[in-house]
């Protein structure tokens, strides 16, 4: 099992990489948000330890599952690096045979976003958060369909003990349990953390590269459309996202995530679009914040979370359980 320590380590590696990254690019002037963004690091890498750590001692998993997790967890690391290495060789030596700049592509971008409506620019910088909502909405219906047709239930998209903080606390005061644990999650909701923890590592790449002048990442050019000029001297919202629901991700069943991932993408874009659109009522504690577009976040939040958790169950019609 030497195998499982090289990866292990490597694993280890590039994660106090990313967290010592993170602090070294952090700006002084956001420091709430940075400092809720390590620590959402920082508990879900310390509980992969965890896992990988339990896992390697139960020997039903070390077969399959442990090697499965450990290449899982580190070829998107790999294939992270091998980005970075390819696009700074790129570019590197574009500039040196053409003897251009291609930051002036990014100049040429940020001048056709300078003619953009405000609400345009808004709609743009939060598409993408609703387009990975609906995208998973889509996976998620999908697999069900098919798990219905081929087995006649719906085992393996809803985890069987949605009370992830118990899971948590049986894993770590009985750690034979480790398979009961992995297995009572259900296919779907790895499907559901893969997605962001990849998508977290891409995103956290493309913020150190687009702070560097050492590195580059084949994204770092959306930044130019994507990002406000106080973005800029910090890191992008987008980021925080991606942490943010990575972290849900992890310690949170599939339809209580798709709730947290609807409300920060659905609600959020319509609270801004409204508020932009058809925003005359300013709040009083808040001047850029307006009453119309709180009012459609709320409603919207309300019908999301009644769409995907449902009113509280009553029992005799009197009392929630």
């Amino acid at each position: 099992m030497d195998y499982y320590y090289i990866w292990f380590s490597v694993i280890v590696f590039f994660y106090i990489l990313i967290i010592y990254c993170y602090r070294l690019f952090s700006s002084k002037n956001n420091g709430l948000n940075n400092l809720v963004a390590i620590l959402s690091l920082l508990f879900v890498f310390i509980h992969i330890f965890i896992f990988l750590v339990f896992m390697n001692q139960e020997d039903r998993l070390r077969p399959f599952m442990v090697p499965l997790w450990l290449l899982i967890l580190s070829i998107p690391l790999l294939i992270t690096c091998i980005l970075i290495l390819i696009s700074s060789s790129f570019i590197y030596i574009y500039e040196k045979l053409s003897k251009k700049d291609l930051s002036t592509l990014g100049t040429q971008l940020e001048r056709k976003k300078e003619t953009w409506s405000k609400a345009k620019k808004d709609t743009h910088r939060k598409l993408n958060h609703v387009l990975i909502f609906l995208g998973l909405i889509l996976i998620w219906y999908v697999g069900l369909f098919i798990a219905f047709d081929y087995t006649g239930s719906s085992v393996g998209m809803i985890p069987e003990e949605n009370n992830m903080l118990l899971l948590y606390f049986r894993l770590i005061t009985e750690p034979t349990s480790i398979l009961e644990v992995l297995f009572s999650l259900g296919w779907f909701y790895y499907i559901l953390f893969f997605f962001f923890y990849i998508f977290s590592l891409f995103l956290l790449a493309n913020e150190f590269a687009r702070k560097t002048d050492s590195v580059s990442f084949p994204f770092t050019f959306f930044t130019k459309i994507y990002l406000s000029e106080k973005e800029k001297q910090n890191y992008g919202s987008y980021l925080f996202f991606a942490i943010g629901q990575m972290f849900a991700a992890f310690t949170c069943p599939p339809m209580v995530f798709f709730t947290i991932l609807g409300i920060g993408s659905i609600s959020d874009l319509m609270t801004s679009q409204v508020g932009i659109r058809f925003g005359n009522s300013k709040i009083l504690w808040n001047k850029k914040k307006t009453w119309e577009g709180s009012l459609a976040g709320m409603i919207t939040t309300f019908i999301i979370c009644l769409i995907f958790i449902g009113m509280p169950p009553y029992r005799d019609g009197k009392q929630p359980l």
